[in-house]
């Protein structure tokens, strides 16, 4: 059972329509052997008791249920093929969508850590081959399994030594493919490995594909990708290596049953123990039945090897997810308490306390590694952190569901990403079903209706992958569109014109104006200048707050914030030499 439930991604339920109509199917395929059977004692008939006339009457009908059975088989054949694929997609698709999912609520802490080809690996390899053994792996072991089955029990009646003689390579066949299991196990697992590797080498050389050409490095980085490939090359034909030859011994001893049924069938008619009639019924079916054995011993590995697959999708859907209450409070003050946090062993933040209060803006400054970015994740748990607590509205938000606490967050970053979607989409993913004259609105105070109504289809017109027709400050203007039209009353801001030229600059600096109005606001300050009307500057080096206090009063201390302040200052009037 364990097994079945990694092949359908822990969905076996699924599994009951099509196992359905595959057993139907394959034991309507038993009416022609049973109609053999009759015809060759009717033809036989004459030769055992002669002056018996041979049964033509019989005959037509047999030859007429011969052909009824052509009709009825390919109408249970049909059935059987659109089940077993409508249930192969079905449980594919669903997956695909629940992992998804799941993915969406893991903490970013472990998203981090796993390499993004496995995972799209797994979304699309794994379920592949999950669709492969619903659609054909299963439904084939089935049916091979059927036929030899009821052959057994059936030709028992008729003359169990011979039963035995045709299926006496059987165990042996069975024991070969079973006690090749765990290796097959072993080098499957290098097998993904391998091939997982090779596709994150792949995706790193496709993204870096802009730098490696700057900087002439193909060579270097196309060993790592090359080798990755031959390294997936000589796993593939290790595995092969051993599966091949596996299924061929237990295949050549399955068929040994074939010889010794011919040998014991020669033997006992010799000894005046067996009709004639009877061995010939045995010769025809045993002439048969040895195809789906066949299939079933070559099926099986298959099915092993796709059952890894489906573990790897089932422990990552037991990664625990975060949890919490579905109703964060109403008040937005943030408040941080003795918070300790690292991404691995080493502390980013060392016993960091600060207060937020509602409605205020809240500025983060510091060099660079000094735990800002750190800060902003952290409120919107991204993380949870090793110690102390987080307190949002009065509440530890690691009682709070993230979804719900989220619902309350607006978030503009320096990287913007927008999706391969049009730029209206774009801006409607800050609230889905706005209508458009909300997404229009919120446009228009982003500063950025103008320039979108000159886009060739305005606000239907389709962006490249990661926004890669508009130029950056364009993008940080949907981004904060995307913001406005949220609404939320807290909003992280990492600050969205440390990198664009005077004119971008000034058209965010007014979009951003409109976002943070009336609301919380935590940003991350790069240039000085742009929070020196904060209510609190949180001055941050090493993970630390060193210190805090509005401009004015951070500039008497003369400590970190007066000496940066200084040096952007001087920045400001500095210029390349010829």
């Amino acid at each position: 059972m364990g097994v079945l439930s990694d092949i359908t991604a822990g969905e076996p339920r699924k599994l009951v329509r099509p196992v359905f109509f595959t057993v139907l199917s394959d034991l309507i395929n038993i009416v022609p052997f049973v109609l053999v059977i009759a015809a060759v004692g009717m033809i036989f008939e004459p030769f055992i008791h002669p002056g018996t006339p041979m049964n033509l009457d019989g005959l037509w009908r047999v030859s007429a249920a011969l052909l009824l059975y052509m009709v009825v088989i390919f109408a249970g054949e049909v059935g059987a093929y659109r089940a077993s694929y409508r249930a192969a997609y079905a449980v594919a698709a669903e997956g695909r969508a629940d992992l998804a999912e799941h993915l969406r609520r893991l903490p970013l802490g472990y998203l981090t850590r796993r390499d993004p080809g496995d995972l799209a690996n797994m979304m699309m390899g794994d379920f592949t081959q999950i669709e492969q053994s619903l659609s054909h792996n299963l439904p084939q072991l089935i049916g091979a399994l059927i036929l030899p089955i009821f052959a057994l029990v059936g030709l028992a009646f008729l003359d169990w030594r011979m039963a035995v003689a045709m299926f006496i390579a059987l165990p042996m066949s069975v024991l070969i493919v079973l006690a090749s299991s765990g290796v097959q196990r072993s080098l499957g697992s290098r097998h993904i490995r391998a091939k997982i590797n090779a596709a994150s080498r792949l995706q790193e050389y496709l993204n870096g594909i802009r730098v490696i050409k700057a900087y002439n490095l193909s060579g270097s980085r196309f060993v790592r990708l090359e080798k990755s490939f031959r390294e997936l090359m000589r796993e593939s034909i290790r595995f092969e290596g051993l599966i091949g030859p596996v299924v061929l011994l237990a295949v050549a001893s399955v068929r040994v049953g074939l010889t010794v049924l011919v040998l014991v069938g020669v033997y006992l008619l010799l000894g005046g123990t067996l009709d004639i009639l009877t061995f010939v019924i045995f010769l025809v079916i045993g002439s048969r039945v040895f195809d789906p054995l066949t299939m079933a011993l070559i099926n099986f590995p298959e099915l092993r090897y796709h059952a890894l697959a489906g573990e790897r999708i089932l422990a990552l859907r037991r990664e625990p997810i975060m949890q919490g209450q579905q109703h964060p409070p109403e008040k937005h003050d943030i408040e941080f308490a003795s918070v300790t946090f690292g991404y691995g062993s080493d502390a980013v933040l060392h016993d960091v306390s600060l207060k937020m209060p509602e409605g205020s803006m809240t500025a983060l400054v510091g060099p660079s590694g000094s735990g800002k970015s750190t800060i902003l994740k952290l409120v919107a748990r991204f993380y949870d952190p090793q110690s102390g607590r987080i307190v949002f509205g009065g509440e530890d938000i690691r009682n709070m569901d993230p979804e719900a606490l989220l619902e309350r967050i607006s978030m503009v970053f320096q990287d913007v990403y927008l999706f391969k979607d049009t730029i209206g989409n774009n801006i409607r993913f800050g609230r889905e079903g706005a209508t458009f004259a909300e997404v229009e609105g919120a446009a228009r105070k982003a500063c950025c209706h103008e320039f979108i109504m000159k886009l060739p289809m305005g606000y239907d017109t389709p962006v490249g992958e990661g926004g890669s027709t508009l130029s950056g400050g364009e993008k940080q203007r949907i981004s904060i569109a995307r913001a406005i039209l949220k609404d939320a009353r807290v909003v992280l801001l990492d600050e969205a014109t440390a990198f664009l030229d005077p004119e971008n600059e000034i058209e965010v600096q007014k979009a951003i104006s409109a976002l943070i109005h009336g609301r919380t606001i935590v940003i991350i300050a790069h240039r000085l200048k742009t929070v020196r009307r904060a209510d609190n500057i949180i001055v941050l080096d090493g993970g630390r707050i060193v210190e805090q206090g509005s401009h004015d009063e951070l500039l008497a201390k003369n400590g970190l914030y007066a000496r940066l302040w200084k040096l952007q200052q001087e920045a400001q009037g500095w210029s390349i030499a010829a």
